[in-house]
């Protein structure tokens, strides 16, 4: 491989490929896109039964601007203004190149892309393409960087991001094969490496999946809004969401002890209110703590029988308790959404054969019959809406290293369904255009001397699956601060010993022992970042913190949580901006940009 290149994409995403098809576009040729896994990531294996973009409103009489998506995006809490402006100005521009690039989005005979309400969204902006619409964008986008002869460096995971205290200069990185530790020099380092997926046990995200958060970490820059996730209903077997249809055809949710012995623990808990709710869990799928005494209630009491030691099932082939007399009894939003579908009628897995085939085909296509088996479910991390500080071009405060997609920490506390999606191009593209108008300098990374590894009867698989499982118990969606604070000490403690705490069995291994050691360094942070909030605001968002509830009074997020290592504080959020508007003073700027 080359060890010069002008940008250095890291991750083979969404937004790594598209950061790299338009620096191409823009005249940026010498790059390289770096991964440990070219068809590993999220973008490529994750989606739920209708996965979402988010985009400004192109259909119909619904009223919509820029300022209004970008209003949305900033009421969600503890989003800076400008990104949620840039994300909004930047919707159509992005979501129309996909649609050059052939992502099949619906639309109807006269070219009007129709849309849908989704979480926290007011109006009809969401679209979709079934349930793999982001892996048709990453597709796309990959078939457009081949095309332009891209360099793809493959097998190589990055594990150190190297600088001059000012600027990047390179990146070390190891063969996921053989061990061995390459140095490449570069100008630009472009983080596209998806969210911090390794730090729970509990996730929605795939396997292969475990983030490289820890690489802005162990540079020095600081980190937003750590604390702030998305936790929902997931099946464990085949990691997927299990929202929209999933929950509105009414599954019956059942417990099942170490004895064998089940119970629809549901309906035991709430009687005919749970039919609603259960229906409800299709769009308001996330847990959120202004709903537990409505639909997160759902997530509380799987939450609550997976802790008793009882496993938890969805059961699409009978009816839950409740509907022995018809579907009367189901409130009239429930009772609307399924008489409109056709589907007041039979079984769960035959209403979901009427209004979803595809969401029983994706099961199938992974070994689950839906129709004869049992749907092992929990409370999963899902997404971090936080995630590297990131400025108006999606630049760190290390010059020349740039973030985009769920990487960087542009969500705030909530976040419209599918805005993940919509942030992946707007980052990605920010930063192209930014390094674009930059000119070029030549860096020459310093040798790296890679840190010595014990060898032996490697530790590494049961350390991740110890402190994995630790987060899952104390620092989910329901967080304990006094199990936060002792596994904050262990894995401290952890970050500071490491090379002399982990042994692999040989050479193969030290991939993996750097991605522990980036599991441990963004375990810390996170745990920083969870305790200061949880300080500061308690139970709010996604977060029960203690099992108190959030204060019904508490004025709209305002702040952010900045994280740099294991030291977190509350900062403000900028304000929206009110940005120059006159066309003229505009084109006058633009002639003067292209005379210089």
């Amino acid at each position: 491989m080359k060890k010069h290149y002008h940008t250095l994409i890291i991750g083979t995403g969404c937004a790594g490929f598209n950061a790299a098809d338009k620096l191409f576009d823009l005249g940026v040729t010498d790059i390289a896109i770096l991964t440990e896994g070219r068809y590993m990531g999220t973008s490529r294996n994750t989606g739920s039964d209708k996965q979402t973009y988010y985009k400004l409103s192109l259909c119909g009489s619904d009223g919509d601007s820029v300022r209004e998506m970008a209003d949305t995006l900033y009421a969600g809490g503890g989003v800076m203004g400008e990104h949620a402006l840039c994300e909004a100005a930047y919707s159509p521009r992005c979501f129309l190149r996909l649609v050059e690039l052939g992502v099949p989005f619906p639309t109807n005979e006269f070219g009007e892309y129709a849309g849908y309400k989704t979480d926290h969204d007011p109006r009809t902006r969401a679209t979709s393409c079934g349930p793999l619409t982001s892996k048709y964008m990453t597709e796309a986008l990959e078939k457009s960087c081949l095309r332009k002869g891209i360099a793809i460096i493959d097998f190589q995971r990055a594990v150190k991001i190297l600088h001059d205290g000012k600027s990047v200069t390179g990146v070390a990185c190891v063969s996921t094969v053989t061990g061995d530790c390459t140095v490449i020099s570069c100008e630009n380092i472009i983080l596209c490496t998806g969210g911090p997926a390794g730090i729970y046990k509990n996730t929605v995200y795939p396997e292969s999946q475990h983030g490289a958060t820890g690489l802005a970490i162990d540079a020095g820059v600081s980190l937003s809004n750590l604390e702030e996730w998305q936790y929902g209903l997931a099946s464990t077997k085949f990691r997927w969401n299990l929202s929209g249809t999933y929950q509105q055809v009414l599954p019956r949710y059942i417990a099942v002890d170490a004895e064998g012995n089940e119970r629809e623990f549901l309906y035991d808990a709430l009687g005919t209110d749970s039919l609603g709710l259960i229906f409800l869990k299709g769009y308001q799928w996330p847990f959120d703590t202004r709903k537990v005494e409505g639909s997160s209630k759902v997530d509380l009491l799987v939450a609550a029988e997976i802790k008793r030691g009882n496993r938890v099932y969805l059961d699409y082939t009978r009816n839950p308790k409740g509907l022995e007399n018809g579907f009367t009894v189901l409130p009239a939003e429930a009772y609307d959404y399924l008489a409109r579908s056709g589907a007041l009628f039979g079984t769960p897995i035959e209403r979901l054969e009427k209004m979803n085939m595809g969401a029983i085909e994706l099961y199938a296509d992974h070994g689950i019959d839906l129709y004869t088996e049992l749907l092992e479910t929990a409370v999963c991390a899902q997404h971090c809406n936080g995630g590297v500080t990131v400025d108006l071009n999606w630049q760190t405060e290390l010059e020349g290293l740039y973030c985009a997609g769920e990487a960087a920490g542009t969500f705030g506390v909530y976040r419209p369904g599918g805005s993940a999606l919509n942030s992946t191009q707007v980052g990605s593209l920010r930063a192209a255009e930014h390094i674009a108008g930059q000119g070029s300098t030549t860096r020459e990374a310093p040798m790296y001397n890679m840190p010595a590894i014990r060898r032996g009867a490697s530790n590494i698989a049961a350390l991740r699956d110890h402190f994995q499982t630790e987060m899952s118990r104390v620092a989910d969606f329901d967080r304990d601060t006094t199990g936060m604070k002792a596994l904050l000490a262990e894995v401290s403690a952890l970050c500071e010993d490491f090379f002399d705490a982990v042994v692999i069995s040989d050479e193969s291994e030290t991939a993996e022992a750097f991605k522990l050691y980036d599991m441990a360094l963004t375990q810390r942070s996170v745990l920083s970042a969870m305790l200061c909030s949880a300080a500061a605001l308690g139970s709010h968002g996604s977060a029960f913190v203690d099992k108190r509830p959030p204060d019904p009074t508490a004025p709209p997020r305002d702040t952010r949580t900045v994280t740099v290592g294991d030291e977190s504080a509350m900062k403000p959020v900028s304000p929206m901006p009110d940005p120059e508007l006159w066309f003229e003073t505009l084109l006058a700027r633009k002639r003067k940009e292209l005379t210089k």
